[in-house]
């Protein structure tokens, strides 16, 4: 019987090549989204879970609360690796201190620049490593040092680095006792290219062994064999409470199976983050895959009257109900079956771009069991919700009424196909308008003022001892070669904030308000270098010696202390008085969809470690950069000159929403051409199906702009019942979304009156090929019959 119906459904194909067309390419398209989301969500859930301790691996997670909200970062103090354990030895199996930056690595004349992390003795194990060469045993030695493939490639070649020196940052010498494989894109320590010894003299966090007070490096643990997260986190939640008065602190750990998805803090607990996004793009696939279900379903049931008599004479010679459910769900099996080697070929083209804009590094698991198992359970699946309706509508039919000729499918029979269109559009439409407001509110955080001149900046880390204490030599040579207006250095480049610090006190404050501020260190030249706004008071300035221990406050900082006329004003940091000489306008240093941050900045020389330039607009890029180069080689010539532009890392900033935005537009265009493709199938049925009604209308004098009005109202009525569905709801979850920001756009009224408009346009060009055909076909070719 399988093989008569194969036979019977290909004999349908063969004689409705287009129906079969629109049938296969739909559900192509609804596999072939459905599908790359699939890989894109198995991608996001499997993440971190190249690491086998990855059940019981966590992170230090710190919250702090003073007068203000709680917030939750991950930085953490150097001593309480020693004292977690001293005092909870029985809960960790290992613990990690690490300080992930940026280092220059050299082998004789071989440089390169790659972030790598210093780690206590335990980080190796931790992560599980795959060694490829060497161990990581004697990681404990200060002078020894593991690396990943592509940098014992990069500064070995195919020679054996086991042994060999690499000298860090030109100062320290450090011995490779082991090479790992490279981490995969979907873990956290991906950039991670080496470890290196944390209690090496030459790291800096080594020597704040007793410093309670210096929230800075990172903290990982791995759990014994028998705790729990839960009540680990509850035992240690106040361990390093009473080494803060100017808030309450509780620390936590965060499970690995946490970092990705669950980033974001509310009140001490992950509330969510990425998370979302898998949510979102999975009901997104679902609903594609859905529409192109619908598709398969409106145009089976569509063509019902044709399929009767073959129903009738099948019933009259002894077929079975089930017999024929069967029939008609191996037919529409069979469909999805052909539709998979079409989504197959769709998503191997699709797939590096996708790639590219989801920024993932996927490919397709062709040599993994699990994947076509799931591939051919997913495809039995869509040809059953496809082809269920119609194999149970048209079984239905009674064999009586089809061979009499009595049977009429009726005018309700068209109220499901109805329906399941309506469905269709009022996806589309909220896939439109949601992709409209995503746009908007990128576009909207990018236009706002900054409160500072972003073009022509570039950053410089100093990750090298030669390169300080030469700031006044390579300022004004960098000035001599024309190339740049100014040059500045502090601890925070413009697109971040390293350094938040309580302990202020001011005239006026109450005893019980406790707020932390940005602590941004400067030199005196960074105000006139990233071109901050002055709004009251002057800029630091040389002409002043006691601008040294001078502040200049945001306007949120004056918001936060209260201080009316703060210019001339004490503020007290640490019990040491420091003189309020101007007010600057807010900077966005962080996030440019919330408020900006209250921040302090001060001149403290020995805080500084980013270098901040300002090339003449006057001259181009590529020449400035040619003329300043040379400067850094002078004075620092055991290193590559790495830079970024300020430029690059704020727009960085957008990257997420960005991400969204494009792929909602892709998603949302598909669904359009998904339900598309359905109702120029059901247009042709119809145009078809009421071919002598429009031969006697166009006899008794009916125009071809009559016509075809008559044949596209119907849909555009349909459309217009999506839009009535599709704006309340579209309005409900993208109002939501927005929620989350505290800089935010405002959803108007165009956004949904522009998709409505455009879901009608596109509905009119696709029904109008066939409505306009059928209005000027030959009434004589159709009323001959009768």
């Amino acid at each position: 019987m399988i093989k008569n119906y194969i036979k019977i459904a290909f004999r349908n194909m063969v004689k409705n090549k287009v129906h079969a067309f629109i049938n296969i390419a739909g559900l192509s398209v609804g596999m072939a989204v459905a599908m790359l989301i699939g890989l894109w969500v198995w991608d996001e859930l499997s993440f971190d879970k190249y690491h086998s301790n990855y059940n019981r691996v966590g992170q230090i997670m710190v919250s702090q609360k003073g007068t203000e909200d709680v917030v939750t970062f991950p930085s953490t103090v150097v001593p309480l690796s020693a004292d977690l354990r001293t005092r909870f030895a029985d809960d960790f199996k290992r613990i990690s201190l690490i300080w992930r930056s940026t280092h220059i690595l050299a082998v004789s004349d071989k440089k390169i620049s790659q972030t790598g992390s210093w780690a206590e003795a335990d980080m190796p194990a931790m992560l599980a490593l795959k060694m490829v060469k060497g161990s990581y045993t004697d990681f404990k030695d200060p002078s020894s040092m593991i690396i990943s493939q592509s940098v014992a490639r990069s500064l070995f070649g195919d020679a054996d680095p086991i042994n060999k020196t690499i000298k860090a940052d030109n100062k320290t010498n450090l011995k490779v006792i082991g090479v790992y494989e490279d981490l995969p894109r979907n873990t956290t320590f991906y950039e991670t290219k080496f470890f290196m010894p944390f209690f090496n003299k030459d790291n800096w966090w080594s020597t704040q062994t007793d410093k309670w007070d210096n929230h800075g490096c990172q903290m990982y643990v791995q759990l014994a064999d028998n705790a729990d997260f839960d009540k680990v986190s509850a035992k240690i939640a106040r361990v390093t409470a009473a080494h803060f008065k100017f808030y309450d602190e509780t620390i936590q750990v965060h499970p690995m199976s946490k970092w990705h998805l669950y980033s974001d803090f509310k009140n001490r607990k992950p509330v969510g983050g990425r998370i979302e996004m898998v949510w979102l793009f999975g009901i997104i696939g679902v609903f594609v895959l859905l529409l192109a279900c619908i598709n398969f379903m409106n145009l089976s049931t569509a063509r019902s009257e044709k399929r009767a008599k073959e129903v009738g004479i099948r019933k009259s010679i002894g077929s079975l109900r089930s017999q024929l459910i069967k029939q008609f769900l191996s037919e529409s099996v069979l469909f999805a079956c052909l539709a998979l080697v079409v989504t197959f070929g769709i998503v191997s083209i699709a797939l590096p771009g996708f790639n590219q804009i989801a920024d993932k590094q996927i490919a397709m698991p062709f040599t993994n069991t699990w994947f076509w198992a799931m591939a051919l359970g997913f495809t039995l699946f869509t040809g059953i919700i496809a082809g269920s309706y119609p194999a149970f509508y048209l079984s239905s039919f009674q064999p009586v009424k089809v061979l009499k000729g009595t049977f009429k499918v009726g005018r309700l029979a068209s109220v499901p196909r109805k329906v399941l269109v309506v469905v269709q559009f009022t996806v589309s439409i909220v896939l439109i308008i949601g992709t409209i407001i995503v746009f908007r509110q990128i576009q909207y955080a990018k236009n706002r003022p900054v409160g500072y001149s972003r073009a022509g900046l570039l950053t410089v880390e100093m990750n090298t001892p030669e390169i300080y204490g030469h700031y006044e030599a390579m300022r004004n040579d960098l000035i001599q070669t024309g190339a740049i207006e100014d040059m500045a250095e502090s601890n925070s480049t413009t697109n971040a904030i390293w350094a938040r610090n309580g302990g202020f006190d001011w005239e006026g404050k109450s005893p019980t308000f406790e707020p932390t501020f940005a602590s941004i260190a400067v030199t005196y030249d960074f105000g006139h270098t990233v071109g901050w706004k002055i709004t009251r008071g002057r800029d630091f300035s040389r002409s002043f010696p006691t601008d040294t221990g001078a502040f200049i406050m945001n306007e949120s900082a004056v918001k936060l202390t209260g201080l009316k006329n703060p210019v001339g004003k004490i503020v007290k940091w640490g019990g040491v008085p420091h003189k309020v000489v101007g007010v600057v306008k807010d900077m966005i240093m962080e996030s440019p969809y919330e408020r900006p941050v209250a921040s302090m900045f001060m001149m403290l020389p020995g805080w500084v470690n980013f270098i901040t330039i300002r090339v003449k607009p006057t001259m181009a890029m590529q020449e400035a950069l040619k003329k300043i180069e040379p400067v850094f080689k002078k004075y620092n010539p055991g290193s590559p000159f790495d830079f970024k532009f300020n430029d690059d890392e704020y727009a960085h900033k957008f990257s997420d929403e960005q991400r969204i935005g494009n792929l909602a537009t892709i998603f949302a265009v598909l669904a359009i051409f998904i339900s598309c493709l359905g109702l120029f199938g059901l247009a042709s049925f119809i145009a078809e199906q009421r071919v002598k009604e429009i031969g006697v209308r166009k006899v008794l004098g009916a125009s071809v702009a009559n016509l075809w009005r008559l044949l596209s109202t119907e849909f555009v009525v349909l459309v217009i019942i999506s839009l009535l569905i599709a704006i309340p709801m579209a309005y409900y979850y993208m109002n939501s979304w927005l929620l989350r920001y505290e800089y935010r756009s405002t959803i108007t009224w165009w956004i949904f009156a522009a998709s409505g408009i455009g879901a009608i346009v596109i509905t009119l060009l696709t029904v109008s090929y066939h409505a306009i055909k059928a209005a000027l076909a030959n009434p004589v070719k159709s009323l001959k019959a009768e």
